[in-house]
């Protein structure tokens, strides 16, 4: 479940930030689950910060691939599995920068940090693909295809 493509690369600068913002916004909106179990790391707000700096021009492909890193390591510290899901979130919208794929990697482990932090709701991943589906712009829609299975 959840958004897919062929890319990596392929698209246009442009298009790459495009997804870089739509990646950032996908892991901001499960932030929270990071911030509520450490409060005190803003390794994933930086990293969110730091795609949507990069389609500006104020951060450059490197730091954004440095960041990425230091992300993810907050991720791997991270004990409880919707924190680490949510700091992979924000890793992988930073990476974006680098290669427009992570953008997917993005919006999936943002389901994957709504649907640990909601064990009891079925439709937890739904509800989380519906809103990122939502917020897809238009210049994407030919390029992200959503996937139930």
């Amino acid at each position: 479940m959840g958004p897919e493509w062929d890319g990596y690369n392929s698209v246009d600068e442009e298009t790459q930030k495009a997804l870089a913002l739509w990646a950032a916004d996908c892991a901001e909106h499960v932030l929270h689950y990071f911030e509520e179990e450490h409060p005190d790391d803003s390794r994933p707000q930086k990293a969110i910060e730091a795609a949507r700096g990069w389609t500006r021009g104020e951060v450059m492909v490197g730091e954004a691939i440095d960041i990425s890193r230091k992300t993810h390591a907050a991720a791997r510290e991270a004990a409880n599995i919707a924190a680490c899901e949510a700091a992979r979130a924000a890793g992988h919208a930073v990476a974006t920068a680098h290669v427009d794929a992570h953008a997917r990697g993005a919006a999936i482990y943002a389901i994957k940090a709504r649907m640990e932090a909601n064990p009891n709701d079925s439709d937890a991943a739904d509800a989380e693909l519906a809103w990122q589906v939502e917020r897809l712009p238009e210049q994407l829609q030919s390029i992200v295809v959503i996937s139930e299975s």
